[in-house]
């Protein structure tokens, strides 16, 4: 168990006994000189600013990044950026602690995540439709001096996944001493959450520093749950069984995280450095899963096979199974970088990253094992580790036929990555002999990893890129990319381009459009992991399993023998990007963006159907020698299934102005994006088409207004989103619910006590609102949608102090 100190109290004796500290806090940059930051994502030129680049960029600063309360990154991106979406997944195995987030409304992983310019490793949850995206939840966010979000197709920059855009992080460069601590909850009473976090560092010779960063969270569970009514009557009809009120909590899980971060540069002589970075994080959760009934769950039937047991001994009021997660994620990067003395400058990095999830299970049975089951049970890991090496040029090139030099940029990439499943322990996944009476088998809620299922698998992959940006004339900036990529596990040879332009119509003015094509390939968890779940055949006494099997391998070549049936490798996922925009400025502190886009994905990730194997399949599976082949009776796989078309608009303006006392910074975003599926089996299934198409909103806009006042500085957002439809399966058929638009509002005020030390007081949703309950699951004790794209637990209030020396 777990000791909570009470952080509230805490913060107010550190705001009283810092009060006569002395040197000054930062002054956070204004949003209004966003376009003139200079970039790294996007271009490889180093004098680019965000009103120079070809491409649109979404710069996201410190003072954005505290003005939120989430400890989760995606969470903070969301709120920040409309084009990125989060949803929370309450009771939803593994993804309720990686969630999914997506930009401009594709696949998780057509996004790609890099720190300081190099690719993040993937978590190992592979989620829906097998999306296996890094997990930005594990990267502290007190480490972050800015991040870049390339709105943009940048496969033929950056490789695979760059198909909606790239999410550089940048970490602190800072040796300032700094320190935060902060204490929110909702106004419902629950998911209490301090977090504390320390930063600072030390200069190394004239240029060089290292920075490091902790960061701890701990934050305890929500529940928007009412009552099930099958809970009632089983009260009712058990007056004598004291029976939880709710029996299930649909909310937040209960977590706790602790994140690390390191960022460093030595020089080594007057033209190279010697750089490293590195990130930990550790971290446990848990969280309820559905309540089982007593009086019509078969875990609670009694068999001659156990006469002395009854399950109702050990829960009288049926159990709610509670699902935990303890993940471990760990990257380092090195790398030396110099400038040769023709001015062309080099790179060569080394990086290695792995995560790992090792899954558990508490308050459940084995019910086929009976008295001899325990009741807690490890269920197994996933792993996921890859290896990177770079090495990158980059030259200015002077030609007499152009006034300014033209960059040119080329390099070669090699990857490796590794997905691992391990066992879980025996008890998670066996058949015990209760289950030729109907007992289910394997931890309920979550059977275990068998051995069938463990594994390790890899794949390596060779590119080769080349990226010139050519200034034709002082107005028109052309830039052209290239990249070849090479994978060992399955046969696409992969080839992408990029041609931008930019044209600058005046100082203030400026004209840009991009065409790219890009891809995404399978993962080696994609390609190979498999998920199943074991039982007992009660007529034929034989273990069956049912799941999702690798598209290569036995079980896929004996149903592509089928008429009809053809189950394929997995290929590369490809697109074609376009966008258009202007992008404006002017010397009174305004500054907008307009840019258009189509983004059209071929060959997309989805499930297949689901395939009932006859005796005769089953007899051919044992003549190969399949593990449990006797008594595999479905499976689907994982294929390229579909084809989708993607079109928006994105708007973003800011404007800083002189008012009264203070300034006024008023900054706002919108998105607009439509996404239809054009091609496959989704095209002419109208249930998972509107599913896919309308599950998140088609609109969403964030307006930000921040004054500062001397000691004082007042910030409100408000953030919307549009319509969204729901979905469910039921036992009667597909159910859909449209929602309507939502407005939620964000406040906060600061007030900077001493040259050292300032307060925040502030409430994010400061209206209490909610969304429209739910019509389905209801039954369940659900009460607002599983999938809806925004925190639904109502108003948060927060208190922070943040310190530096």
């Amino acid at each position: 168990m777990r000791i909570r100190y009470p952080l509230l109290p805490t913060l107010l004796a550190a705001a009283v006994s810092a009060a006569s500290t002395g040197s000054a806090l930062a002054q956070q940059e204004q949003s209004a000189e966003a376009l003139e930051t200079i970039i790294v994502t996007g271009t490889r030129r180093s004098e680019r600013t965000v009103f120079d680049s070809t491409s649109p960029i979404d710069i996201v600063g410190t003072s954005d990044i505290s003005n939120t309360v989430s400890e989760d990154l995606s969470d903070t991106m969301a709120q920040l950026i409309p084009s990125y979406k989060v949803q929370r997944l309450p009771m939803n195995d593994g993804l309720i602690y990686v969630r999914p987030a997506t930009l401009r409304a594709l696949s998780p992983d057509h996004t790609l995540v890099m720190i300081n310019g190099k690719r993040r490793h993937r978590s190992a949850l592979l989620g829906g439709n097998g999306a296996q995206a890094p997990d930005l939840a594990q990267i502290p966010s007190y480490a972050i001096e800015r991040i870049e979000v390339l709105r943009d197709g940048a496969s033929a920059q950056y490789g695979s996944d760059a198909i909606a855009g790239v999410i550089n992080i940048i970490l602190r460069q800072s040796t300032e001493l700094k320190a935060f601590a902060q204490y929110s909850e909702y106004s419902e009473g629950d998911g209490e959450n301090n977090r504390i976090g320390l930063s600072g560092g030390l200069p190394v010779g004239n240029d060089g520093f290292i920075n490091a960063t902790l960061e701890y969270s701990d934050a305890d569970r929500t529940s928007r749950s009412r009552q099930r009514p099958d809970a009632i009557q089983f009260q009712q009809d058990h007056p004598d069984v004291e029976v939880p009120n709710p029996v299930q909590r649909w909310g937040q899980p209960e977590r706790e995280s602790t994140r690390f971060a390191i960022n460093s540069e030595f020089p080594l002589t007057d033209d190279s450095q010697l750089y490293m970075f590195s990130t930990y994080g550790t971290g446990e959760g848990l969280s309820d899963f559905n309540w089982r009934n007593p009086d019509s769950t078969s875990a609670f039937n009694q068999t001659d096979v156990f006469p002395d047991f009854d399950l109702r001994d050990i829960y009288p009021a049926g159990f709610s199974p509670q699902f935990g997660q303890e993940d471990r994620d760990m990257a380092v990067t090195g790398g030396v970088r110099g400038e040769l003395s023709n001015g062309m400058s080099w790179d060569f990095s080394a990086g290695t990253g792995n995560n790992e999830i090792d899954y558990h299970m508490f308050n459940s049975i084995n019910a086929s094992l009976g008295p001899m089951s325990p009741t807690a049970f490890d269920i197994g890991v996933l792993e996921q580790s890859e290896m990177t090496l770079n090495l990158d040029f980059n030259h200015q090139v002077s030609w007499a036929a152009l006034a300014q030099p033209t960059n040119i940029a080329f390099g070669l990439e090699w990857r490796e990555e590794t997905y691992k499943v391990s066992a879980g322990e025996p008890a998670s996944y066996q058949v015990g002999p209760g289950a030729a009476e109907g007992l289910p088998s394997g931890s309920n809620g979550f059977p275990g990893f068998s051995p069938d299922q463990a594994g390790e698998s890899d794949q390596i992959s060779h590119s080769a890129y080349v990226d010139f940006e050519v200034p034709v004339s002082d107005s028109f900036t052309l830039g052209l990319a290239g990249r070849y990529e090479n994978y060992s596990e399955h046969d696409d040879d992969i080839f992408t381009g990029k041609i931008s332009g930019r044209y600058e119509v005046s100082e203030s003015l400026a004209l840009r459009s991009t065409f790219s094509t890009g891809f995404r390939a399978p993962t080696p968890g994609q390609l190979f992991s498999e998920r199943t779940s074991q039982g007992l055949d009660t007529v034929t006494l034989n273990i069956f399993t049912a799941g999702r099997f690798s598209p290569e391998g036995p079980i896929a070549d004996l149903i592509s023998q089928r008429p009809g049936a053809s189950i394929q490798s997995l290929e590369a996922e490809e697109s074609t990007n376009f966008s258009a925009g202007v992008v404006y400025r002017n010397d009174y502190g305004f500054n907008s963006s307009i840019d258009i886009y189509r983004i059209d994905v071929d060959n997309r990730f989805g499930t297949s159907e689901s395939f009932t194997l006859t005796d005769t399949e089953r007899q051919q599976l044992i003549s190969l020698g399949v593990p449990g082949g006797e008594g595999i009776t479905r499976v689907n796989f994982f294929q390229n299934d579909f084809d989708t078309r993607s079109q928006g608009i994105d708007v973003v303006a800011g404007y800083g102005f002189e008012a009264g006392p203070g300034r006024l910074n008023l900054t706002g975003s919108f998105n607009y994006n439509k996404t239809e599926v054009v091609g496959g089996s989704l095209e002419s299934n109208d249930t998972n088409r509107i599913r896919f198409e309308k599950n998140l909103p088609q609109r969403t806009m964030n307006l930000t207004a921040n004054y500062n006042m001397g000691d004082w500085d007042f910030l409100a957002r408000a953030r919307y989103y549009g319509e969204w439809t729901d979905f469910s399966f039921n036992a009667d058929g597909d159910i859909h619910q449209d929602f309507g638009a939502e407005v939620f509002t964000d406040v906060s005020v600061s007030y900077n006590a001493t040259d050292t030390l300032s307060l925040r007081l502030g409430a994010e949703n400061i209206f209490d609102s909610y969304p429209e309950e739910a019509e389905f699951q209801a039954n369940r004790g659900l009460i607002y949608s599983r999938n809806a794209p925004y925190d639904t637990d109502g108003r948060r209030v927060y208190l922070r102090i943040d310190w530096q020396q």
